[in-house]
């Protein structure tokens, strides 16, 4: 499967940007994610913290 994406990818003009795009939307996504749980305040990561912990469902229930 590998062999035929890359001989696929050889064969395209301008081949070598698709890797950088996409490493390049990788980078931005986690950056961006980092930034936000950076300026997350504290009182709101205990909140989401207890989250798990304020269901009133047993733990045991069937679907």
């Amino acid at each position: 499967m590998y062999k035929f994406i890359k001989q696929y990818t050889e064969t395209m003009t301008n081949a070598n940007v698709y890797p950088m795009i996409s490493l390049f939307i990788f980078l931005v996504f986690f950056i961006v994610l980092l930034v936000l749980v950076k300026k997350m305040g504290k009182d709101r990561v205990e909140e989401l913290s207890s989250i798990p912990f304020d269901k009133d469902e047993p733990a045991n229930s069937t679907l």
